[in-house]
């Protein structure tokens, strides 16, 4: 049987500066070709050259990655702010509409960072714009100084409701994680379950209920060692499984 196709939805990017472009990073492509066993394809963007639709005629299933560019605050109602930093419109366009697509048809889905919270405000969920100002929380950023290793370790714990999805699927109720992010879920979107904790209470791992598919979501970066890493390895295998299921019909068909 040939590998599933995965969609890695792209980030807008400047070479030089000056040339753009839709970049995924290598993490990302390795983790979906090593980890998940599937055919990583980097999704362009941009509404102006797909469509929600032809993207799941040929993909089995989405990866909705980290990216610099916040999800813009109008998607769930709020005014923008300095705060709320830089947006990348052209992918709230795609991403919000074809994870709410994918849930619907229970294509498998896997969202990462900024992909974590684009399934909860596509879900009609809120965002807190800088997490660290919020009084009892710590700072989630990424050290702005060190090697990309240093940048990725492994910081905080994660602990996983008793008996829920991630703690089934990871074995141990608690992992240890990296953390990469600012932002943050303030109102989980409709059907949103929080699953997982980081220890100042900042919401971590999430799924969407009654979905017929695949819809596992973290805040943390499990593409870093991904082959290697106890709690990255599982997720990755399970979304492959996921869209080894689509791309076969059982999933459709079970639908």
């Amino acid at each position: 049987m040939s590998r599933p196709v995965i969609g890695i939805i792209g980030n807008s990017y400047l070479i030089n500066d000056e040339y753009p472009a839709h970049a995924a990073g290598q993490m990302n492509t390795h983790a979906v070709s090593q980890v998940a066993g599937a055919v990583p394809m980097i999704v362009p963007s941009d509404p102006g050259v797909v469509a929600v639709d032809e993207l799941m005629a040929v993909c089995d299933g989405f990866l909705f990655t980290g990216g610099r560019p916040n999800v813009h605050p109008e998607e769930y109602g709020e005014e923008e702010t300095d705060a709320h930093g830089a947006f990348d419109r052209d992918r709230d366009r795609i991403a919000l509409p074809l994870i709410r697509a994918c849930v619907a048809r229970g294509q498998p889905i896997f969202g990462i960072c900024r992909g974590f919270q684009e399934v909860n405000v596509a879900m009609g969920g809120t965002l807190y714009p800088e997490i660290r100002d919020l009084p009892g929380r710590d700072n989630h950023r990424m050290p702005p100084e060190g090697t990309l290793a240093e940048k990725f370790e492994l910081r905080h714990a994660v602990t996983f409701s008793e008996g829920g999805v991630f703690h089934r699927l990871m074995g141990p109720r608690e992992v240890m994680t990296n953390t990469l992010h600012g932002q943050g879920i303030k109102t989980p979107g409709a059907r949103i379950v929080i699953d997982g904790h980081a220890p100042d209470g900042t919401p971590e791992a999430i799924y969407i209920a009654d979905a017929p598919g695949f819809t596992l979501s973290v805040q943390w970066h499990p593409e870093w060692n991904a082959a290697d890493d106890p709690v990255s390895r599982p997720l990755f295998e399970a979304f492959g499984d996921a869209c080894r299921a689509w791309a076969s019909g059982a999933l459709r068909k079970a639908g």
